[in-house]
């Protein structure tokens, strides 16, 4: 009877200590499962910071992120076009690429030339940047986006 009950009594401190130390993974933490709106975007000269361009009367534009599936919209009261888009995306190695399945009309013109978007990535808890470079691997861009869910 002694032998069950230290059995049993090691088996508890040992599940015990088992569920104590078993670390749950948050969405939150450094991932890009969320809601995001974009802040504003950079455009660089030499790699370089050259200006801002902040979202102005009414401009919005939202990206969700879920189990390796990407949806975007934008929103802009000066532009009649409908921009939206979804597909999947990875992050490997600090790059974002996103693959568009389908889009909006304006943004399947896009698709039909670019089938990859590939942006280099920085992470933080509550924002990220999706940076874009050109031909020769220089930054012209960054979108800046801050998490609202």
């Amino acid at each position: 009877m002694k032998k069950i009950s230290l059995v049993a009594s090691c088996l508890l401190i040992a599940l015990v200590f088992i569920s104590a130390t078993k670390k749950e993974s948050s969405p939150t933490a450094q991932s890009l499962e969320g809601v995001w709106e974009l802040k504003h975007q950079f455009i660089f000269e030499n790699n370089e910071i050259l200006d801002t361009m902040y979202n102005l009367n009414g401009y919005r534009q939202v990206k969700m992120y879920s189990k390796g599936k990407v949806m975007w919209s934008r929103y802009n009261p000066t532009d009649t076009n409908e921009w939206f888009g979804y597909g999947s995306y990875t992050v490997v190695d600090g790059m974002l690429e996103e693959r568009l399945e389908y889009a909006s009309n304006s943004m399947m013109q896009i698709i039909d030339t670019v089938q990859v978007f590939r942006f280099e990535l920085e992470m933080e808890k509550n924002s990220y940047s999706q940076i874009s470079f050109d031909e020769k691997g220089r930054k012209y861009n960054s979108e800046n986006y801050d998490r609202i869910e």
